[in-house]
């Protein structure tokens, strides 16, 4: 089957494409654990216990500051303020827009 600017749009066309990008980030993974391998135990310098200490404590706050935005993203979205703004136009007519004269000294 052909669309009418001659491109295939068979149902196994899609395939090929998904399994080429499935490969690729499949081997920009097995690059990036390799090389972070080889950066960590290329040296024999000896981290602290307190730059592990610092390490635990910025991963666990890292964290914490993800779950707290995820949070309040679910929460925005429960509660409409992600909803479109609404201009709401004032009638000509308005009672409340003349009253400025027409209010009592008392």
């Amino acid at each position: 089957m052909t669309s009418p600017d001659n491109q295939s749009t068979g149902p196994g066309d899609g395939k090929l494409i998904r399994w080429v990008i499935i490969a690729v980030l499949c081997a920009l993974l097995a690059a990036a654990c390799i090389l972070g391998y080889l950066g960590w135990t290329s040296t024999d310098t000896k981290v602290p216990e307190a730059g592990y200490i610092a390490l635990v404590f910025g991963v666990v706050l890292s964290l914490l500051v993800g779950a707290g935005l995820m949070a309040l993203v679910f929460y925005s979205s429960r509660k409409g303020y992600d909803e479109p703004v609404v201009l709401i136009q004032e009638s000509e007519g308005d009672p409340e827009s003349d009253r400025g004269d027409e209010r009592s000294p008392h």
